[in-house]
């Protein structure tokens, strides 16, 4: 498995499962929070516990997958600098030079009479 594979399945990973934080929210103060006593001072989980953890792991895995892509655009950039480099030496030493002469003007033909 090469680095590029490894990076992208952990930026999807990371990506469904910042969806899935997301989606649980509501803007409004509801969302899952809401489900467990509905915003009054008697729940039994502690709803701004949930809002709170809630809150951390969106930032979280916003950071981790920034952190992510980072990585991943250095390892892909070094993994491809060795790559570029050997197909340009290839390309090279295949091809051979051809040396470019000019094309040989065109005679002109005067049928002018005077």
């Amino acid at each position: 498995m090469g680095t590029f594979t490894i990076f992208l399945a952990l930026i999807v990973v990371v990506a469904f499962l910042l969806i899935v934080v997301i989606m649980v929210q509501n803007p409004k103060g509801g969302g899952l929070s809401s489900s467990f006593g509905g915003g009054g001072t008697q729940q039994l989980g502690g709803v701004k516990k949930t809002t709170d953890f809630l809150d951390k792991s969106t930032w979280a895995l916003a950071t981790f997958m920034l952190v992510l892509i980072l990585l991943s655009n250095v390892a892909i950039n070094k993994g491809s600098g060795v790559v570029d480099s050997k197909a340009l030496d290839t390309e090279a030493v295949s091809k051979p030079v051809v040396p470019v002469t000019p094309a040989a003007p065109m005679p002109t033909n005067n049928t002018e009479t005077e």
